[in-house]
């Protein structure tokens, strides 16, 4: 743990990843962390779910909570939110950049294969982690993309986005900074949206670089350690 003094401050709003956060070890979703989300949710403090799966997924998982925040999907690639005159839809990213690095690594015989979900990706390509990252980063020199990993999957992007920039965009839509936020992640990606923060949670099992940039790293993986950080962050006893 450090810095966990930080919970005391103004926080009004819940960031979380979804795979190894909101889920148990075989990425099924578990009913402890999803009643958690739906009492912050009827309290009246926003969720957002931030990940690096396609919106279609994070959408269907949203609108089944009933959740009111914004979605960050594609690792921040896209910013959704739903409003009274409709749906509205922000693209961080060109996804032609990804697309370029992907055929870039295959012309260097490098065996990356896309996964299925990649049909529905709109800003990012995503890689199975068959190959080890750094091979990956070692290949993508020169070209202009990076290679992040989930933990799950290896996501090629544009260079300048990320979680972090999707993030902060859905916090302004609110009319929020980062420093409201209570992020809770587990991966690479996370690192930099968790130490931005006003209050970031990793965990046990998480990437060194997740474990590093949180202010508090849970006992528990899974989702008995997302009810820990509900808890260490303040947000379960707060409401309008």
């Amino acid at each position: 743990m450090r810095r966990a003094a930080r919970a005391s401050k103004d926080l009004r709003v819940l960031v979380t990843d979804v795979d190894g956060t909101i889920t148990d070890p075989e990425r099924r979703l578990h009913p402890a962390a999803l009643g958690a989300l739906r009492r912050l949710t009827d309290r009246g403090i926003p969720v957002i779910l931030a990940t690096g799966n396609v919106l279609p997924i994070a959408l269907a998982l949203h609108r089944s909570l009933g959740l009111v925040g914004p979605i960050v999907a594609e690792n921040g690639g896209i910013v959704y939110q739903h409003t009274e005159s409709g749906e509205r839809i922000e693209h961080l990213a060109d996804r032609r950049v990804a697309l370029a690095a992907y055929r870039a690594l295959r012309a260097t015989g490098l065996p990356v294969h896309r996964l299925f979900t990649d049909r529905w990706r709109e800003t990012e390509v995503g890689i199975d982690s068959s190959v080890p990252l750094a091979e990956v980063r070692r290949r993508m020199r020169g070209v202009n993309a990076y290679a992040e990993s989930s933990g799950f999957a290896i996501h090629l992007m544009e260079r300048g986005a990320g979680k972090y920039f999707g993030v902060r965009r859905a916090v302004e839509l609110l009319g929020l900074g980062l420093e409201h936020v209570v992020a809770i992640g587990d991966g690479d990606n996370d690192a930099r949206l968790l130490r931005a923060a006003g209050f970031g949670v990793s965990f046990p099992s998480a990437s060194p670089r997740a474990r590093r940039a949180a202010d508090l790293v849970t006992r528990a993986d899974g989702a008995p350690g997302f009810l820990e950080a509900i808890r260490a962050s303040g947000l379960s006893g707060r409401g309008p």
